[in-house]
């Protein structure tokens, strides 16, 4: 595995190693479970999915309770949690970044979820080009949107997390993704409290 940015040696290093500690608890999957099922209502017959940047997988384990048929594919940059990952059933799994190809079959949905956000800003074409390859008919980004480009300091960290609109980018360079839905996470939810994240569901329409 090739690392290519400093973005990418952060994630996979320490830093990605205490982010898995932060974010496993049953909680986390309650939330993750109803920011999908608003989703899934909005598309049809999903029979397999792809997430760029799964970490120990909550989102597939998530997915996988609204979409028990489906067949799953994920990568992760994160050794430590790639092997959580890899134990998921019946997923097919790599550990690389999601900036380098990968030789599987293309997915009735691809997405990212709080993953662009940390991406190095010159690599969001490439980015952007694995998600749409990845695809054969939805395409999901639920990340922080802002109408404009904003950095903003990460536990500290210069340099490691920006808010922009990621689906707005992706749909002015593929003029075949067309916006189904979309909708916000609030921290302050009284049931289901998450990061404060906007979600983008998007389809490939002639």
């Amino acid at each position: 595995m090739t690392q290519i940015t400093a973005q990418e040696e952060f994630w996979a290093g320490e830093f990605g190693d205490n982010y898995i500690e932060r974010n496993q608890s049953q909680e986390v999957l309650a939330a993750k479970t109803a920011m999908f099922a608003r989703i899934v209502q909005r598309c049809s017959n999903i029979r397999s999915v792809r997430e760029l940047g799964a970490n120990i997988g909550l989102n597939i384990l998530a997915l996988k309770t609204l979409l028990p048929d489906a067949a799953f594919q994920a990568i992760e940059i994160n050794s430590l949690a790639f092997e959580k990952l890899a134990t998921i059933p019946e997923i097919a799994a790599s550990n690389m970044t999601l900036f380098e190809p990968v030789g599987w079959s293309s997915v009735d949905l691809a997405f990212t979820a709080g993953v662009l956000i940390h991406l190095n800003p010159d690599m969001l074409p490439v980015a952007y080009e694995r998600l749409h390859e990845a695809s054969n008919r939805y395409v999901l980004v639920a990340e922080y949107y802002n109408p404009s480009v904003v950095e903003i300091s990460y536990r500290g960290h210069g340099g490691r997390l920006w808010k922009r609109d990621f689906a707005g980018e992706m749909m002015d360079r593929y003029p075949d993704l067309k916006l189904v839905d979309y909708g916000f996470i609030y921290h302050r939810d009284p049931v289901f409290p998450a990061d404060d994240l906007t979600w983008f569901l998007m389809e490939k329409r002639a």
